[in-house]
């Protein structure tokens, strides 16, 4: 539309307005309906698109406005040469609006960064610094890291003689690289090996670089340590108490063993070489005995608060100790804590009476499942908003749906309502949302939060789960609607959405004729709960039953268990189940994660987009499966219709027409090879659902875009390496071995 539609109208003589709206001297009304003012604003809308096209003009003068079709032409200028992969993805053009063509946008974000472009000339007036190698890695790649030069840590003979003080003192400050290691120095040993160490080592003769077997260790040896964990913040969450009567917790409210990972800390200065406190690094026990002020108190890594007190436990009651096996025993009035475990004991006696809080940093690869983490949200200017948690109206979920129940049986509000949980604590109660025709309701966490719905035992006769229940429309009028609402809102089935929730205990359970059931950045716990090394507790149990329902299933960026779907094969179609950068974990490979009771075939129809499917596939049919993976077999019914691209189906699998999947492309040879496999399998394990390193590359850039298949196909680790690889190349001194170690 054009800013100015009627400009160039208002450039007319009054009296050729006056003839355009068909209006005489004489006052009486024409039938005219202005043509020319109509024609006057077409031409102002080209006009405008001119205008914008030379304000553009101007703004591609800088690479900070110009547009990113026009990075690579800036960049030669200077001589800035585009990342692996650039020119092929600028081929397919960037076409926003759809899936590829917005993945397209990121990944072309990712090999042309405008700031890579605008820093071109400093940067190689810095080549060879270690702060510049870092710099590329989180300009190129988004990646904490830190550069290491190991020709200083390579252990090499000391010289004999000792000749002017010059001298002297240059061979004083070798002595560390000519001698044993000391065993005394436990702290030194801790660090060995790893991005912090400072412990001589032998010389190795692997290349750094080796895309087989690293080593590094040699004088022209320099390594990149980098970190693809992500850390994320929980935010006053209550500890999980492991055992009452010993006075046992841990910081996951789930039970599970959680690793601390450092706050990272911005670096003072460009020329800065980064630290542990600069990265999300996990943290050791000897590190946080040492340095317990940098990382316990508000604003840091983490804190413990007993008893409901804003103040957290003094640090002068607190003691590093190793809690496995819980045999360490603090004395009366101590708090020992486990940083590797994420485990708290209480001393004898100190115990605390009110419940433990806690604020800890956890790692993760990438936004999915329920976390803190900014997430893209829309309220409805109509709905109503109910808001629970501590200082709000409601102090239960159940007491705010009551109220919207009221109201909208009432009329004092619409048909949408949303319930937002303003507090990271945990929620207790039994959840049972009944709907009628028409409502949209909304559970979600407020921003910056991760409520835990915790589902227990509260019935000895009927199982308990979080229960959406639709009723049936009897064509009465029933609520008014409430204003905006209306006979026309409660003729439509109705919908629910959950965002942002951890939902653990029990499953969700649906029945009934409802219209869409939508779960966003939420996290069913596969096997409902866990036990303290990650092992599901109830493994074969499902974390979502469809049951008798019609509801269209949407799971865009969420973590759950086994879909269960009983549903009626004659009297209704098969349910649609849209499962979008998500994981879908059965806790196992043979067990199924799409399936209807006994293992039968789902009714169900499968939509599935950079997704990660942990178990089998038993469903009539699957319409689109494209840059995932099924690492159990898939058992499709209806194979003439639906089609699998870009994916992984194991060997034996009755699918739909494959493009381009493995392992079809590399023959039966090569199937085990091509097999995926991922650095952490089991829910509750920081690298859940990551690729290997030792994955084979067909899976690791085997989507279509040349990234990896699967929930993190979004992160597009490939096209990082790829491009952190380039810059190393350009800006590292000749004759430099040069190597990317993945520390997460």
């Amino acid at each position: 539309m054009s800013r100015e539609p009627d400009g160039l109208a208002e450039l007319l003589p009054q009296w050729h307005r006056l003839r355009d709206a068909g209006t005489g001297e004489d006052g009486g009304a024409g039938g005219g309906g202005e043509p020319l003012r109509a024609l006057l604003a077409v031409i102002a809308e080209q006009v405008d698109r001119v205008r914008d096209g030379v304000e553009q003009g101007y703004e591609d003068w800088f690479v900070e406005t110009a547009a990113p079709w026009v990075l690579p032409y800036l960049g030669d200028l200077v001589g800035h040469t585009p990342l692996p992969g650039y020119e092929r993805v600028q081929a397919k053009g960037l076409n926003g609006g759809t899936d590829a063509g917005g993945s397209r946008e990121l990944l072309a974000e990712a090999l042309a960064p405008r700031r890579d472009v605008a820093a071109t000339v400093a940067n190689r007036r810095r080549k060879g610094t270690l702060a510049l190698l870092e710099e590329l890695a989180d300009a190129v790649a988004g990646w904490p890291s830190r550069a290491v030069e190991f020709s200083r840590l390579v252990s090499h003979q000391q010289p004999v003689g000792l000749y002017g003080s010059g001298t002297a003192a240059g061979n004083a400050r070798r002595l560390e690289r000519g001698r044993l290691a000391d065993v005394r120095e436990g702290a030194a040993l801790d660090l060995a090996g790893g991005p912090f160490g400072t412990t001589a080592r032998s010389v190795d003769v692997r290349r750094a670089g080796s895309s087989r077997s690293q080593g590094g260790n040699s004088p022209a040896g320099v390594g990149l340590f980098v970190w693809r964990l992500k850390p994320y913040q929980v935010t006053g969450a209550p500890a999980y108490c492991v055992d009452r009567a010993r006075n046992l917790y841990t910081f996951s409210i789930l039970g599970n063993d959680t690793p601390l990972v450092t706050k990272p800390v911005p670096e003072p200065s460009a020329t800065h070489v980064a630290t542990v406190d600069n990265v999300p690094a996990y943290i050791r026990r000897r590190q946080l005995a040492d340095r317990l002020a940098d990382y316990y108190g508000p604003g840091k890594s983490f804190t413990v608060r007993c008893d409901g007190r804003e103040e957290p436990v003094p640090m002068s009651d607190l003691v590093v100790a190793d809690l496995s096996d819980w045999r360490y025993r603090p004395r009366r009035g101590q708090v020992a804590v486990d940083p590797v475990l994420g485990r708290i004991a209480f001393g004898s006696r100190s115990a605390p009476r009110q419940g433990v809080w806690v604020t800890y940093h956890y790692a993760f690869a990438d936004d999915t499942g329920g976390g803190e983490y900014p997430r893209d949200r829309e309220t409805p200017p109509t709905a109503a908003v109910y808001r629970v948690g501590p200082g709000q109206a409601h102090r239960r979920i159940m007491d705010a749906y009551g109220e919207w129940r009221d109201d909208r049986r009432a009329g004092r509000c619409g048909p949408d309502g949303v319930i937002e949980i303003t507090h990271s604590g945990a929620y207790q109660e039994q959840l049972d949302f009944e709907l009628e025709p028409g409502d949209r309701l909304e559970l979600r966490a407020a921003e910056g939060t991760r409520p835990v719905i915790r589902l227990l035992d509260w019935y000895s006769n009927r199982p308990d789960a979080l229960n959406i229940r639709a009723r049936e429309d009897d064509g009465s009028s029933g609520a008014s609607g409430g204003g905006s609402g209306g006979g026309a809102a409660r003729a439509r089935p109705p919908r629910i959405v959950l965002d942002g929730l951890l939902v653990t205990g029990r499953g969700l359970h649906v029945s009934g004729p409802v219209g869409a059931v939508v779960l966003r950045h939420c996290t069913l716990v596969p096997g409902w709960s866990l036990e303290p090394e990650c092992t599901p507790h109830s493994p074969e149990e499902p974390s979502l039953i469809l049951d008798r329902t019609t509801a269209c299933v949407a799971i865009e960026r969420s973590v759950l268990g086994t879909i269960e779907v009983i549903g009626d094969e004659v009297g209704h179609d098969p349910l649609p189940i849209h499962v979008r950068d998500s994981i879908l974990d059965a806790t196992g490979h043979d067990r199924a994660a799409l399936s209807a009771p006994d293992c039968r075939h789902a009714h169900a129809v499968l939509h599935a987009y950079r997704t990660t499917v942990i178990g089998e596939v038993h469903t009539h049919a699957v319409e689109i499966a494209e840059d995932s993976v099924f690492t159990g077999r898939m058992r499709v019914a209806r194979r003439g219709t639906g089609r699998l691209r870009f994916s992984y189906v194991p060997p034996g699998s009755r699918t739909p027409r494959r493009h381009r999947c493995q392992p079809d492309l590399v023959g039966s040879e090569d199937a085990e090879r091509v097999r995926p496999l991922f650095t952490g399998g089991r829910y509750g394990t920081p690298a859940y659902g990551q690729l290997a390193a030792g994955c084979a590359e067909e899976i690791k850039r085997g989507a279509e875009d040349g990234s990896e298949m699967g929930a993190f196909h979004d992160l597009y680790q490939p096209q990082r390496l790829d491009s952190l690889r380039a810059r190393l190349a350009e800006y590292t001194p000749a004759g430099t071995d040069a190597g990317i170690f993945h520390v997460t």
